[in-house]
């Protein structure tokens, strides 16, 4: 195939064949992206009063209960700052954090310097390590793209348990228009797919995983419905700038920046910035930079600068492998050889019947309209 990027943003054809380009040079992603300004993402006076309406329903509805909302916490950006928003908004928060072995420092640091500037309470949940590492484990081993599946279910799967056991009906999600605009959908898969999950572990797992709770997209929408579940997205109602946000978050708490995007964690840092590039020749930057593009806190001459920077630092990439490592119990000689085997897609196992009828029918409903 012959390389392509796109003339507008940064998107390429080198790592994900589901891209395409139209006449003028311009890809599906910015393309799709751009349309949504002003429905999806309303940084203007529409938005303010549609967030206002919101906030205040939501404080309604809380009423007689500890929390008004529930979210999941990283110590990302994202959720941080909304974090930080929402408790300037008078909401009563309650946070789930799921500490899965490999916080840095720095997130470490910023949780608690947050937790305490806003009084917000934030569950810290650890997950049984020997299981989640096996889990993780067996991921690596089958050669499929997206590692983080594991945690992203686990932090799923307790923030419906705690949204039951409180009776709280409104997520807050630090997902976003303006730094995530653009998601690559190629070498990548939901994390929702338990059927795919406990598959690849039958196949590549050497312990149980009966201690770590899964969530099934089939038990979500039951939940859903039956608890009136809604997630939102309030950074989408607001004009949502990464280095004000930083700014900010700094000033109110010396909340300190990790380096990128979604490197706040270490076993995230080695699957973005080593295992997805080296496997599947996916760099991340693409999709991050060419969101800022978009939303215009970045020009395309910027991103492409940016891009040209290595992905990282071999040293701190040295330890930063030797860690994870060390926690999956691999060698660095059977690493080697893992790197090398073919890389999979996560449907060469199996997937469930639900999510693939859904995809299905989802397909069907935009070909009629």
């Amino acid at each position: 195939m012959k390389y392509q990027i796109c003339k507008r943003c940064v998107m390429d054809n080198h790592s994900d064949d589901t891209i395409y380009f139209d006449n003028d040079g311009y890809c599906n992603y910015c393309n799709e992206a751009l349309s949504k300004i002003g429905k999806v993402y309303l940084p203007t006076e529409e938005g303010a009063k549609k967030l206002e309406k919101l906030l205040d329903k939501i404080k309604l509805e809380g009423k007689g209960k500890k929390y008004d909302c529930l979210m999941g916490i990283s110590g990302g950006l994202d959720s941080s700052y909304l974090a930080y928003l929402g408790y300037k908004w008078g909401l009563r928060i309650l946070a789930v954090h799921v500490d899965d072995g490999y916080d840095t420092e720095i997130t470490k640091e910023n949780l608690r310097k947050l937790s305490k500037a806003t009084n917000i309470n934030i569950i810290y949940i650890v997950p049984d390590q020997e299981q989640y590492n096996d889990l993780i484990k067996a991921f690596l081993l089958a050669g499929v793209p997206n590692l983080a599946i594991p945690q992203d279910n686990i932090l799923l799967a307790y923030l419906y348990k705690f949204a039951k056991q409180n009776k709280i009906k409104y997520f807050l999600s630090g997902g976003n228009f303006a730094l995530e605009s653009i998601l690559q959908k190629g070498n990548t898969y939901t994390s929702s797919d338990v059927v795919n999950i406990k598959d690849i572990h039958k196949k590549y797992g050497s312990k149980s995983i009966d201690k770590l709770p899964l969530l099934s997209e089939f038990e979500r929408d039951i939940d859903k419905y039956c608890y009136r579940f809604k997630s939102i997205r309030p950074l989408n109602y607001i004009e949502y700038n990464r280095e004000r946000a930083l700014k900010e978050l700094h000033d109110f708490c010396d909340f300190q920046y990790y380096g990128a995007k979604h490197l706040e964690n270490t076993l995230t840092k080695f699957i973005q910035t080593y295992y997805l590039p080296k496997k599947f020749s996916v760099d991340k930057r693409t999709s991050h930079l060419s969101s800022l593009i978009v939303s215009g806190q970045m020009t395309r001459e910027e991103a492409i600068e940016e891009l040209k920077k290595p992905l990282y630092d071999e040293a701190d990439m040295e330890k930063t492998i030797d860690y994870v490592l060390k926690c999956l119990s691999i060698s660095r000689e059977d690493f080697n050889i893992i790197m090398e085997q073919t890389p999979k897609q996560h449907d060469a196992y199996k997937t469930s019947l639900y999510i693939n009828f859904k995809t299905i029918a989802r397909k069907i409903v935009y070909a009629v309209k």
